[in-house]
C-alpha cells in the first residue's frame, strides 16, 4: 500500500473514465442503429445477435481497467 503522502495521482483513471463512458456511448448507438437490420431476422437470431453484440464489448474491458490502474496493457 503507498504512502498517503508520497501518492500522485494520474491522469489515466479520469481519462480512462470518460474514454469508457464515450466509447461505449457509440458502441450503443452503433447496436441501436443497426436495430433495423437486426429486428428483421427471426426471434431466435434477434437474441443470439443482442447477446454477442452485448457481450462482446467486455472483450478489451479488462486490459483498458489494467491500464487505467497500472499504466501497464496485461
Amino acid at each position: 500500500m503507498e504512502d498517503p503522502e508520497t501518492y500522485k495521482p494520474t491522469w489515466r483513471k479520469p481519462f480512462g473514465i470518460l474514454a469508457l463512458l464515450l466509447t461505449l456511448t457509440g458502441y450503443a448507438l452503433i447496436v441501436a442503429g443497426l436495430s433495423g437490420l437486426i429486428g428483421a431476422q427471426p426471434v431466435i437470431a434477434q437474441t443470439l445477435i443482442y447477446v454477442i453484440l452485448g457481450t462482446v464489448w467486455l472483450l478489451p474491458l479488462r486490459r483498458f481497467l489494467i491500464w487505467m490502474e497500472t499504466g501497464r496493457w496485461g
